[in-house]
């Protein structure tokens, strides 16, 4: 079980270095945008369709004097994503970490298989058009949920499991690429979190199924918060990486083992 820490990145320990955070207009993605920009990193917030958050927080970013860019794009549009990595390469010239964070699948209004196109296919494709960019020593870091990292062995409530198997999916087509960065020289981390308190999902998952959220609290004796959560995942684009590429945070004692991880 990992700890969590307010500044889990050194002041200055990312001078130099240029990072890129998907979904990052909001909650943990713009938690760790923000810690990312505090140890000196130029950051790239990506967002789908809320631009007035993100220049907010690329505004702020700058007032504190660090160095953001604002770039909007629907993943699940393959023109949208190299467009996306066209703007870093022309501003920072390259990436030295890219933190897979963006995903969804509970919205209403959206097609039957969004969450699979989000959650996998999405996920490959922004991998695969970043991999020009990074060079060697960069990181990649994917967030998921353990009720998605351990859908296979342990079941989660009804109305996540199409998000857990997508994003399970991801995880595992993500993998799969493992032996091709590193043989690039560019590190792989899962980092898989309990529910958090005060995301989105948990808050979808509440309405749908309410006590959800109080009910794993006390399973697990605490829930993480967004900033909390987020401190970890800035924390996995630069510490060792873990034993099977996998970066738990929170309580994991109610969770099967996968076999092999």
């Amino acid at each position: 079980m990992s700890t969590s820490s307010a500044t889990p990145l050194a002041a200055g320990s990312l001078s130099g270095k240029r990072a890129l955070v998907t979904g990052s207009s909001r909650g943990i993605g713009a938690d760790t945008v923000g810690y990312l920009a505090e140890a000196g990193a130029s950051v790239v917030i990506n967002y789908r369709n809320k631009e007035a958050r993100a220049a907010k927080l690329a505004n702020s970013i700058r007032e504190a004097g660090g160095n953001a860019i604002v770039v909007g794009a629907d993943l699940t549009d393959s023109d949208s994503v190299a467009a996306m990595f066209d703007t870093v390469q022309a501003e920072l010239d390259g990436l030295d970490i890219l933190v897979m964070n963006a995903s969804g699948g509970m919205e209403s209004g959206m097609a039957e298989d969004y969450a699979m196109k989000l959650n996998r296919d999405a996920q490959v494709d922004v991998l695969t058009a970043a991999l020009p960019l990074l060079a060697p020593g960069s990181r990649v870091v994917f967030v998921t949920s353990h009720q998605a990292h351990f859908i296979a062995t342990t079941p989660t409530m009804p109305e996540y499991e199409p998000v857990a198997l997508s994003k399970r999916a991801g995880e595992d087509a993500l993998r799969a690429m493992t032996p091709r960065l590193e043989e690039a020289g560019i590190g792989f981390v899962v980092v898989s979190g309990d529910m958090i308190e005060g995301t989105i999902t948990a808050t979808l998952l509440e309405r749908a199924n309410p006590g959800a959220i109080g009910a794993r609290k006390e399973a697990a004796g605490r829930l993480y918060n967004v900033s909390e959560f987020a401190a970890e995942v800035a924390a996995a684009a630069v510490d060792p990486i873990p034993a099977n590429h996998t970066r738990y945070v929170g309580d994991v004692s109610g969770f099967t083992p996968v076999p092999g991880e």
